[in-house]
């Protein structure tokens, strides 16, 4: 007897990134009492939405880690994966990407590295370089998922016990790799581009796809950095917690 089918893919991305932003935010700790000037409104208002910005992005991107390191320990399947997705959906890519995205799941099949495998096949069919191991997509990605998971835990266990932590320590190593995520993704875009990847797509798949998916990486590293120079300024994690 099958297992039933409970979520899909793209809500089971959800559910994760609901479930550990959560998770997190269930253990902040109350800031200290003291009432800001009036002036400071903005800065209390924008220190507020860091917290929930930077947990979201982190666990966003340990999702997107553990997908790469299976990027990397299964390329083989990956590219025949692609082979058998690019001939069934040429010319239908976008369908391809539904089809994942809504793709049943049972509770088995959320711990099956074929799953999150496929995100990459089918990922393929709009640029065939995370089918092939030579590729820098190939590399940076694999690379950054081997590497930022550490991380991300560390600035999330800052955030909700700054106390805990030096703030020297996490301020520089905040800054690395919230730098090394948004500079890898602004290099891959460069050479989408530059490789004409985006020919023979139409410009709402290409931006909706590829575009979006991306851009997310650019979007929540800044505000990271933006911490991350704070504590180091600080010589404290006070910017969690005004």
């Amino acid at each position: 007897m099958s297992s039933p089918k409970v979520l899909n893919v793209g809500g089971a991305i959800a559910l994760w990134l609901v479930i550990t932003t959560s998770l997190f935010l269930s253990q902040l700790q109350p800031p200290p009492p003291i009432s800001p000037p009036a002036s400071s409104s903005m800065t209390t208002t924008s220190s507020t939405m860091l917290v929930p910005c930077l947990l979201f992005f982190n666990n966003l991107n340990i999702f997107i880690a553990i997908c790469e390191i299976c990027l990397g320990m299964n390329i083989e399947y990956i590219q025949r994966e692609y082979m058998n997705l690019r001939e069934t959906y040429r010319g239908n890519e976008w369908d391809a990407c539904v089809a994942y995205l809504t793709m049943p799941l049972s509770i088995g099949q959320l711990f099956d590295h074929r799953v999150w495998c496929k995100m990459w096949s089918t990922y393929s069919l709009y640029d065939p370089s995370y089918q092939n191991r030579e590729s820098f997509g190939f590399f940076v990605d694999f690379g950054n998922g081997m590497s930022t998971i550490p991380p991300c835990l560390l600035v999330n266990i800052a955030i909700v016990r700054p106390n805990a932590l030096s703030s020297l320590w996490v301020g520089c190593i905040g800054l690395a790799m919230y730098w090394q995520v948004m500079y890898g993704t602004i290099i891959y875009l460069l050479s989408f581009v530059y490789n004409r990847r985006y020919a023979g797509r139409s410009m709402l798949e290409v931006c909706l796809f590829v575009g979006f998916s991306n851009s997310l990486w650019l979007i929540f590293p800044p505000i990271g950095m933006y911490a991350c120079v704070c504590m180091l300024r600080d010589g404290s994690m006070d910017v969690f917690r005004r």
